[in-house]
């Protein structure tokens, strides 16, 4: 398979070289741009608070270990503990192939980072090298906290597992929320002491162009390992949940070779993708910021607002760690001794809690900072309110857009009840309907919230901003954003609960610690309490509901992140275009001008593609997978119990095989359709065709924003249905736990795949479309750009129709 996607890789490099090197060869002359931006000299005072960053940084890096070794400490029995190896075992191989292909795709960024910066931008061999570089560190950065979310996913899972026949709810919900924490904290740390390196220790005139080259390298780790880990995943659910029908065997029977694929797929998918992801979001959301400050504030301030803006990102450090204390302090006092809980309320409290202190945390430092008595403060008395305002803003919105998501995904909200009693008439058909009916009213509350929340920051951004910097309304929306970002621990430590507790299910079946003889002495004898063996199950089943509830809160707030942060990336590629054709903002998006309107019909064309390619390559995985696990499932009494690894690394070469391919197509349409709708934009005759890719890039968020919102509550729907079914009303293996199954598999692809990849593909497509669009101005090139970017839509056609003409279910092939 693997020598396969290289033949590939080589006809499409081919194609792409061939464009490239017809632009290599072109004298270019250099010009302003966003990525020529120096950064401002600092003062000591300031680059000692650099240095008080970078501490509180590696002290949360040991505190992110400081709870990897509490949770490793935790005891469990061995059955489970072999379980877990056995999980972590078939991720890393899944990790080393998805690194082999990273590989391969940096070659694409690689030839047009050091053709823009080397030709272009004229940076000299070593400052090519050194953005070269800082690229790799990003893709590695999005790699390194992957490998972490899943080795600390799979210690947590047994553990948790093991616990539940401990009869305590409340640690079944610390130990997933302990090692969400690790990840959280590590991967925010792990990122921003990057980025105060480069403030702090790069040459001023490459500070710039090295941050664009991180957040490039973040965003294609981040695509590629949420694409094809959101297609594994889902390929190997359908697979294993589909048998619960077909043969009416038990959730997670041992028996059923994609089940191991399955637990497998909950790391990859919910652990592997979201990691990398959160990553990236909080890696480029600061870029765009940095990028806007060093272009529109005035210049004896730049220096205070991007020390003010790396402030607020260390203290979000803080505040969620003491926003966790707190949250934890509380719950023992609340459901200490208890022997059932609402798993939802604590997860609530923790995200609230932490939404508050932020908030009080911001207005009290940014008066310390910016306020009465400082320089910024003496220019703009109120600036410090105005600007605490607007970020507040997002902050609010991380707490409010979970509690709109649960109306939706909740196992106790109405439209999740309603999808459950629709099934019991309906059958799959209404409980599908149901699901969508969900999905698309979740995508109308949600973009009101949005609304509001830019709207008031709008509103803010009139009191003061104009007076130290232009189009102060554009910053205000990417301080929403930065605000969504500003509890991010926790809203990384919620997503990554959902895996664990989905995982521990899986081990707690897989191990068959039921079955072992004098299992209840032995667990007396070695761990000192009496197993719970009856309740176990139920404990682990509503966590994995709240788990469900919770990764579903995380997705619109990171989708909403990029969306709303894409707008001031967009913004600095408008500031481009009036730099070097004189086209002032207010002429660029005009909706007279009939290449707006086609720029907008692109980006939505494309997003449904996107959508489209993403879950044909789950179908025709998941119908290899069920092909092979209906052929060589054995359910008969002499049958072995225990699961056949053989068997289980088959259906996870299948998964990773069909997540590669369809990854393969969908990243290098994306890549081509960047490079193809920017040069097309090229002002060849008059500067109306420049409207074409800015509207575009906007188009592409909006749609996305709508189509990922809809497409992960509906799946968050569909998924808590079944839940209901199995765990509220009991009712497994009977027709109507059929019909929710059939609802889930439907919703799978819709939430775990498409709906959560179009975050990153936002940003990738944004950013790097930044430095397409610089090349596609340029007075040398702009003359030949259409022609090359009609090569690049050559080459994008030929891979859309490839990810489904190439990726059909071909029945006449059988191994």
């Amino acid at each position: 398979m693997y020598s396969q996607l290289i033949r590939l890789l080589k006809k499409s490099t081919k194609v792409l070289l061939t464009s490239i090197l017809i632009v290599t060869f072109i004298p270019l002359t250099a010009f302003a741009s966003e990525a020529d931006l120096v950064t401002p000299e600092l003062s000591r005072g300031q680059n000692n608070l650099l240095y008080v960053g970078m501490l509180v940084c590696i002290l949360g890096m040991l505190f992110g270990l400081f709870q990897f070794i509490r949770v490793k400490k935790i005891k469990a029995h061995k059955s489970m503990l072999d379980v877990a190896d056995t999980i972590y075992e078939t991720c890393k191989t899944y990790l080393v192939q998805q690194g082999k292909f990273l590989a391969l795709l940096l070659v694409f960024i690689g030839i047009c980072i050091a053709f823009y910066f080397g030709f272009l931008q004229e940076k000299g061999v070593g400052g090519v090298i050194l953005i070269l570089a800082w690229t790799v560190v990003g893709i590695l950065g999005s790699y390194g906290v992957a490998w972490y979310g899943i080795r600390m996913n799979t210690l947590a899972n047994s553990r948790m597992a093991f616990s539940s026949l401990e009869k305590k709810p409340l640690k079944l919900l610390s130990i997933p929320l302990d090692s969400g924490m690790s990840i959280g904290v590590i991967l925010i740390c792990v990122e921003l002491i990057m980025m105060l390196i480069i403030l702090r220790f790069v040459p001023n005139e490459l500070a710039g162009a090295s941050f664009i080259g991180f957040a490039i390298g973040e965003s294609l780790g981040a695509s590629a390992l949420r694409i094809a880990g959101g297609i594994f995943t889902k390929i190997a659910d359908i697979g294993s949940d589909l048998m619960k029908i077909v043969f009416k065997i038990k959730e997670d029977d041992p028996r059923n070779p994609g089940v191991i694929a399955d637990c497998t797929g909950d790391n990859a998918g919910d652990s592997v993708g979201p990691t990398a992801d959160g990553f990236e979001t909080y890696g480029v959301t600061g870029v765009a910021l940095i990028t806007f400050i060093v272009l529109a504030v005035t210049g004896e301030l730049q220096s205070d607002m991007l020390i003010w803006i790396f402030t607020m990102r260390v203290l979000m450090i803080i505040t969620s760690v003491a926003a966790f204390y707190i949250n934890k302090l509380f719950s023992k006092i609340r459901f200490g001794g208890l022997p059932d809980i609402d798993f939802e309320k604590p997860l609530t409290s923790l995200v609230w809690i932490t939404s508050a202190l932020s908030i009080i945390v911001t207005f009290m430092v940014s008066f310390i900072m910016i306020g009465p008595g400082t320089e910024i403060g003496d220019k703009a008395g109120n600036l410090w309110v105005v600007l605490s305002t607007i970020i507040s803003c997002g902050t609010l919105g991380a707490a409010v857009i979970p509690e709109f998501t649960k109306i939706f995904t909740s196992p106790k909200s109405i439209h999740v009840n309603e999808t459950v009693t629709s099934s019991k008439e309906g059958g799959a058909s209404l409980n599908i309907l149901s699901g969508l009916v969900a999905g698309n009213f979740s995508a109308f509350w949600k973009g009101m919230v949005f609304i509001v929340l830019m709207f008031a920051a709008y509103s803010a951004s009139k009191f003061g901003l104009a007076d130290i910097m232009s189009y102060p309304s554009i910053f205000a929306f990417g301080l929403v954003a930065f605000g969504f970002l500003g509890m991010g621990p926790v809203t990384i430590a919620v997503d990554s609960y959902g895996p664990v507790t989905d995982n521990a299910q899986s081990i707690y079946e897989l191990s068959l610690i039921e079955t072992i003889p004098e299992i209840e002495q032995e667990i007396e004898r070695d761990f000192g309490f009496k197993p719970d063996f009856e309740n176990a199950k139920y404990y682990l089943e509503a966590n994995d509901g709240a788990g469900n509830t919770f990764k579903a809160t995380a997705k619109p707030v990171l989708i909403g992140t990029a969306v709303v942060g894409a707008t001031t990336m967009i913004f600095s590629l408008i500031l481009v275009i009036q730099n070097v054709l004189g086209v002032k903002p207010e002429q660029v998006l005009n909706i007279l001008n009939p290449y707006t309107i086609l720029g907008f019909l692109c980006g939505g064309a494309v997003i449904y593609w996107f959508t489209g390619a993403s879950i044909q390559a789950v179908s025709t995985g998941a119908y290899r997978a069920v092909e092979y696990i209906k052929r060589n499932i054995r359910l008969d009494e002499d049958a072995n119990q225990r699961a056949a690894t053989d068997k289980s690394k088959e259906v996870v070469k299948i998964c990773t095989q069909y997540a590669q391919k369809g990854m393969l197509n969908i990243f290098i349409a994306i890549f081509s359709f960047a490079l193809a709708f920017a040069f097309l934009s090229a002002p060849r005759s008059g500067t109306d065709s420049v409207a074409l890719f800015v509207s575009y890039l906007i188009s592409i968020a909006v749609f996305g924003l709508y189509q990922a919102i809809f497409m992960a509550n509906a799946g968050g729907c569909w998924d808590n249905a079944k839940k209901v079914v199995e765990v509220d009303l009991k009712q497994k293996g009977t027709e109507l736990h059929d019909a929710t199954v059939v609802g889930d598999t439907v919703g799978d692809p819709f939430k775990d795949t498409s709906s959560v990849a179009l975050n990153p593909i936002i940003k990738f497509t944004t950013l790097f479309g930044l430095l397409a669009m610089e090349i596609a101005i340029s007075e040398s090139f702009k003359d030949v750009a259409p022609f090359v970017g009609i090569a690049f839509l050559a080459c994008a056609l030929v891979f859309v129709w490839r990810s489904f003409y190439k990726m059909r279910i071909n029945v006449k092939r059988r191994k």
